[in-house]
């Protein structure tokens, strides 16, 4: 097959998979890539690639490629390195040295970025806004998310960031290889398959009044989906477009009497006062035990799937969440 047709195709097959069309040539430059605030024409393959936000420098690292800066790790970085151990471990195998981290406690530094001096900037999973993308375009040509703030999933991801490197046949390689390990593992934990899952953004021990849980467009439920269970009713009702979380008044808590499984970020005195207070602990998932309660660790980071943090902590997290399918009635 002409390399010219085999290109086109893998494109068309990409926009499939996605929903959306995105990108709009082939991998021969320039490349065009469309998305929320219009579309981003990258002229040449890019030599020096910088990304912003939250874990968009996994997919030029998965592809043996290694940015001159990106985002310093904010959660889940146990010896303050800056780095999530997926990645430290990816630099090491590649012989790299580690580029400059981008401080983003306060937002996206756009000097430090400048002065990285990139040929594309990536980040397909972020909550840039229009006026970040305007600043991040005036440095070089961006790849932002299509859909709204932080709902790309980590296939999207790939293939958004992929596209932009001129890369799409490599990104498509990856999320097979991705999904096949994913299909592994869950083949060993049958009981997981069918549950329904809700994951709670963040319960205040000091006040349940409000529960606040990740919607349908959130990369962790979606996560929660590749595993083999479902969204329950609420979920699915309260997912609208753009939206990546939504919330409900424990007076409602009826409402998800179709929940199995709660995952949630939180430690053991957490799940005692949810069980404790009167309106939680008449969540059937609390009356189980059916929660999995994740910290500041690789598994709760994991926990939103980037490229190279799924192989990582795969085994673990569906133990953890065949343990909690377990105790379901």
């Amino acid at each position: 097959m002409p390399s010219n047709i085999k290109s086109t195709l893998i494109v068309l097959v990409a926009w499939l998979c996605v929903g959306t069309p995105q990108v709009a040539v082939a991998d021969d430059f320039p490349v065009t890539v469309r998305h929320a605030f219009g579309e981003t024409t990258v002229q040449a393959r890019p030599e020096r690639v910088a990304t912003v936000a939250w874990a968009n420098h996994e997919v030029p690292l998965a592809l043996g490629i290694v940015p001159v800066g990106f985002a310093r790790a904010n959660f889940g970085d146990d010896d303050g390195d800056g780095l999530l151990p997926w990645v430290g471990k990816r630099l090491e195998e590649l012989g790299a040295e580690v580029p400059p981290l981008f401080d983003e406690g306060d937002g996206i530094d756009f000097e430090a970025v400048a002065a990285a001096q990139p040929d594309i900037i990536l980040a397909a999973y972020s909550g840039l806004s229009r006026s970040d993308y305007d600043t991040l375009s005036r440095i070089a040509p961006v790849i932002p998310y299509t859909d709204g703030p932080w709902s790309t999933g980590w296939r999207e991801m790939i293939r958004l960031n992929s596209a932009g490197l001129g890369m799409t046949e490599e990104g498509e390689a990856l999320i097979a290889r991705i999904e096949g390990q994913i299909a592994e593992v869950v083949s060993n934990h049958p009981e997981v398959a069918g549950k329904s899952a809700m994951f709670v953004t963040h319960l205040d021990i000091r006040d349940l009044s409000v529960i606040r849980f990740y919607s349908a467009n959130d990369p962790r439920v979606r996560f929660l989906e590749d595993l083999g269970l479902r969204s329950p009713q609420a979920v699915i009702e309260a997912t609208v477009p753009g939206k990546y979380s939504g919330e409900m008044s424990a007076e409602k808590i009826d409402a998800f009497a179709d929940v199995d499984i709660v995952v949630s970020y939180g430690g053991r005195a957490l799940f005692d006062r949810v069980k404790s207070n009167l309106l939680t602990s008449r969540m059937k998932t609390v009356e189980d035990g059916a929660v999995v309660l994740l910290g500041n660790d690789p598994v709760g980071t994991a926990a939103n799937p980037t490229p190279l943090s799924i192989p990582w902590v795969l085994d673990d997290y569906v133990s953890r969440l065949a343990d909690a399918a377990r105790r379901v009635r």
